[in-house]
């Protein structure tokens, strides 16, 4: 596969406990999941996998998670995106990015931030593999590279699938 454009998946930190109490889109990081996920940040800065463009679910967690990114320096502030929400189809985002929508910046690299487990089915329908061959924990990371012509669908390629643990052990 030539050099060409990639795509990054970041999945929220660890957030807070599900709460009868508490909505789900207002479950917001842990002080832990902010730690790791400052941490993960800080080493895909240093691998320099930063992105020109930044997408994150509207979800409190993500959205959190997004903005650690940009105040650290891997991407920019990023753009919310309703198709990043639990159980939407990031597919209408990608192509739109893909196609070259004049209303978005140019880029390399692509992020997105959002859930499980529709970044790793979304992944997994990238490289042509089963929906559920990929799984994506907190704080984790997919790196894709994406063909440089045609559709991305079953013919990108996986780069990097890493998780906190390991990406932190380095």
């Amino acid at each position: 596969m030539s050099e060409g454009r990639e795509l990054l998946l970041l999945r929220h930190g660890i957030a807070e406990e599900r709460s009868p109490d508490r909505p789900d889109a207002g479950r917001g990081l842990t002080p832990r999941g902010d730690r790791r996920t400052r941490a993960v940040v800080e080493c895909l800065c240093a691998l320099n996998l930063g992105c020109e463009l930044w997408f994150t679910s509207p979800l409190l967690r993500a959205r959190q998670t997004a903005a650690i990114a940009a105040d650290l320096g891997l991407a920019p502030l990023p753009l919310e995106a309703p198709e990043l929400a639990p159980e939407a189809d990031a597919a209408p985002l990608l192509e739109r990015c893909l196609a070259g929508d004049g209303e978005l910046p140019a880029w390399s690299r692509l992020g997105l931030v959002g859930h499980e487990p529709d970044l790793s089915a979304l992944a997994a329908r990238l490289i042509g593999a089963p929906l559920e061959a990929l799984e994506l924990r907190k704080a984790g990371v997919i790196l894709l590279a994406l063909p440089s012509r045609g559709l991305p669908w079953g013919h990108s390629a996986l780069r990097l699938l890493l998780s906190p643990r390991s990406l932190l052990a380095s």
